[in-house]
């Protein structure tokens, strides 16, 4: 699947055809009709002439199957995985819990060209535009190649269009960077105050399996956290306007 595919909130209502969502995922149509039959995928809006049209909740759902497959999940524990997820999430709702599937994999970094850094980014980039990342330590030139963060570059692309300056998208980068060490020290300490008297084998295990379940709870707490503050900074604004 390709990356153009990932950031599911670009594409709008239901106007893909069954061939256009397809291309634009990077699988086949067949695929497509395998996961509608199985339940992974929503019906298609049907249109005129009895033409079903697709839209960002199934790109975000494809993009979602395809991470959940990276991660070694079979088909029938993806089906039991978007069974459980609620069935008003938005195509962005989607795309954060794809984020957060992600989360789990160890980093990659990858050693790409130029031509193979705009593929990967799913859009042209200026040379301002690489500077910017490398700032953000998405990428890093080396000669004539870079080495770029695959999870964090999709991201980056993104704050590139965002209207804060280079300055205030670093100072937030150093203040989440910071709380979060904090609260996965603290997180640390808790949890070796649980398996002080357990072997490695249990340790190993007790990390594998909480893991993706304390990033869910960091991702969902910290939602809900900026979304109150944001609501109590908007009312504020308006009550002084």
């Amino acid at each position: 699947m390709t990356t153009e595919a990932t950031d599911a909130s670009e594409a709008g209502g239901p106007t893909l055809t069954i061939d256009e969502l397809a291309a634009r995922a990077g699988v086949t149509v067949r695929t497509v009709r395998f996961y509608g039959t199985k339940g992974l995928l929503p019906p298609p809006v049907i249109g005129p002439r009895r033409v079903g049209h697709y839209g960002g909740e199934h790109l975000a759902r494809l993009a979602l199957i395809e991470e959940l497959q990276q991660q070694g999940m079979t088909l029938a524990a993806i089906e039991r995985y978007l069974q459980q997820l609620p069935a008003d999430l938005s195509p962005h709702d989607l795309a954060i819990h794809r984020a957060v599937v992600a989360s789990w994999a160890p980093d990659v970094m990858e050693t790409v060209t130029r031509e193979e850094l705009q593929r990967r980014a799913g859009r042209a980039l200026s040379d301002d535009d690489v500077e910017r990342l490398a700032a953000m330590d998405v990428v890093r030139r080396e000669e004539a190649v870079f080495r770029v963060d695959l999870g964090l570059l999709r991201l980056g692309v993104r704050l590139l269009d965002v209207p804060l300056s280079q300055e205030a998208i670093l100072a937030s980068r150093k203040v989440l960077i910071e709380h979060s060490r904090a609260a996965a020290h603290e997180l640390a300490r808790l949890f070796r105050g649980e398996v002080s008297e357990r072997d490695a084998r249990d340790v190993k295990s007790l990390s594998a399996d909480m893991e993706p379940l304390v990033v869910q709870a960091l991702l969902t707490t910290f939602q809900r956290s900026l979304k109150e503050e944001l609501r109590e900074w908007s009312s504020q604004a308006g009550g002084s306007a």
